[in-house]
This record gives structure tokens, C-alpha cells and sequence, in this order.
């Protein structure tokens, strides 16, 4: 069944007529495709396609996604990936593929499906067979994982857990106003599917790491990062650089799980950019 609504296939469409290598952003839990508007000008700047699809049935605004939170639940992390597949299978070019947090997951599972002509993964959600587990990574996801009802639900953070999770290394109007202007409430289903995802054969958050048309990998880390401390995202490096492809890491100094979205984030954005200039 089809899934791309107007919007993105429109998104297509301009991909397509500009004859430039299309760049597709995944966005992850808690925040929408308008995230990455700033970003899309960047790589449109730079003479990319920029192409922001959201995650199925998502709103187009924040102000939506607050007014009717319950549809955003239930949404696992095949079904968000084919997705993405199905609007990348309608692009005349292989795309790069920059992803966040469970969009960083996403983004990994469909360069594993040989989609993908360079990908970023910017802390990434971890993929099944990445071991480590920190403190601040379950005290992060226990707002979700702390009820087994959340699994069907839409859980919306507070300022409070939004400031630990996601915006521990800024100040605190500088968080406040990022909390305000992006955060939506998000599908407890995958942070489900992620915790449990070793000890399930048929997880959804697998991701083929040594298929040979997986393509360049740039795995990149927040320093401060509490959603997916450093150590998570160098286990996922350890097990992709098993790739013959290049297969890349980098830590980002003083950073937190906001660093697509606070005040520096060209910094992040022009490492993603210049490693994509590299193969595409």
C-alpha cells in the first residue's frame, strides 16, 4: 500500500527535475521533518536535492502534531524504513541519506538495503547486535520504557526529561526554546523494538552491515550525548567497519543529542556535507 502523501511526492518531483544527487533526511523520535529545514537549505546551497520526508500519517507542523498527539503512535521501525524505501525507489538517482537518533537507525537499515550512495548517521538509535547500554541511555528512555502501555501510545516529553535526554550540555533558555519550537509528543513502539531487539531473532531494528552495496558510513557522536552516549555509537562503528566500504566515526566535542537542532548546528551540518561531497 502506498504511503507517500502529497507533500512528499512533490518533494520527488523537485528531486527529480533538478538532475542533482538527491539528499534524503530521516528524522527520529520527538521531532518532525520541518527539523531538518535548515539543513535542506544547506545541502540545497551546496547543489544537492534536498528531500525531507516524514515518518507515516505525521503532521506537517509542530502545532499539529500538539493539537492531535495520538497520531503519531504506533509506528515501528520497518514500517517507517519502507517508507523512506518507497520514496526513495521513486527518485531517478541513488540518494545520499542523513539520519537522526532513530532516524540515524532508519538510515543504516536502508543502506544495508543497498539504497543509499553515502550515508550519515548522526547518534543513531542503536541497531540490533550494539551491546553497550549506559545509565544515561535508560535513564533517558524509562519516561517510555517505564509503562508497557506506552508501546501503543504517543509519549510527550517534559521540559525536564526533554533537558536531560536531549538538551543536557546547553543552557537552559536555550533549551527551553528548542523544546518549544520542535518537540512533539513520538511513537513508544520503537524505543520498544530497540531495547528488546537482542533478545528478538526477527527484530525490526536489524540492520545488514556487511551487504557490499551498503555504501559509504559516517557514524558521528555527541560527546555529552545522554540518548545515545558515545560509547553506543562506537559499538555501532566497530560493528559497520566490518564493511568493505568506508566506514567512518567522529565525536563531536561538547555536544548533546540537540545537535541537529540547537544553535551550532552548521558545525554538524558541514561534517555531514563534506562527507557526502566526498562520494557523491
Amino acid at each position: 500500500m502506498a504511503t507517500i502523501t502529497q507533500r512528499e511526492a512533490e518533494q520527488v518531483e523537485r528531486a527529480n527535475a533538478t538532475g542533482r544527487t538527491p539528499v534524503v533526511f530521516i528524522h527520529g523520535l520527538w521531532l518532525l521533518a520541518s527539523s531538518w529545514d535548515r539543513w535542506a537549505t544547506v545541502f540545497d546551497e551546496a547543489g544537492y536535492a534536498p528531500l525531507a520526508p516524514g515518518w507515516p500519517d505525521d503532521p506537517e507542523t509542530v502545532e499539529q502534531a500538539r493539537a492531535n498527539p495520538n497520531v503519531l503512535a504506533g509506528k515501528g521501525v520497518v514500517g517507517v524504513a519502507d517508507h523512506f524505501a518507497e520514496a526513495i525507489a521513486k527518485l531517478d538517482r541513488k540518494p545520499a541519506i542523513v539520519g537522526h537518533s532513530f532516524g540515524g537507525l532508519i538510515a543504516q537499515i536502508l543502506a544495508g538495503r543497498g539504497l543509499s550512495l553515502a550515508t550519515v548517521a548522526v547518534d543513531p538509535a542503536p541497531f540490533k547486535g550494539v551491546l553497550p547500554l549506559p545509565l544515561a541511555a535508560i535513564r533517558t528512555t524509562l519516561p517510555v520504557l517505564g509503562n508497557p502501555a506506552n508501546r501503543g501510545r504517543a509519549v510527550t516529553l517534559s521540559f525536564e526529561q526533554f533537558r536531560y535526554g536531549w538538551a543536557n550540555a546547553l543552557g537552559e533558555d536555550e533549551a527551553r526554546r528548542i523544546y518549544d519550537e520542535f518537540h512533539v509528543a513520538a511513537p513508544g513502539r520503537p524505543l520498544f523494538q530497540a531495547a528488546f531487539a537482542n533478545f528478538n531473532p526477527a527484530s525490526e531494528t536489524t540492520a545488514d552491515t556487511k551487504n557490499p552495496e551498503r555504501g559509504p558510513l559516517l557514524i558521528t557522536t555527541g560527546e555529552n550525548d545522554h540518548a545515545v552516549p558515545p560509547s553506543m555509537s562506537r559499538a555501532a562503528y566497530k560493528k559497520q567497519r566490518q564493511n568493505p566500504a568506508v566506514t567512518e566515526h567522529v565525536e563531536i566535542a561538547g555536544r548533546d543529542h540537540s545537535l541537529t537542532i540547537d544553535d551550532r548546528w552548521r558545525e554538524v551540518a558541514d561534517t555531514a556535507l563534506a562527507f557526502v561531497k566526498r562520494f557523491a
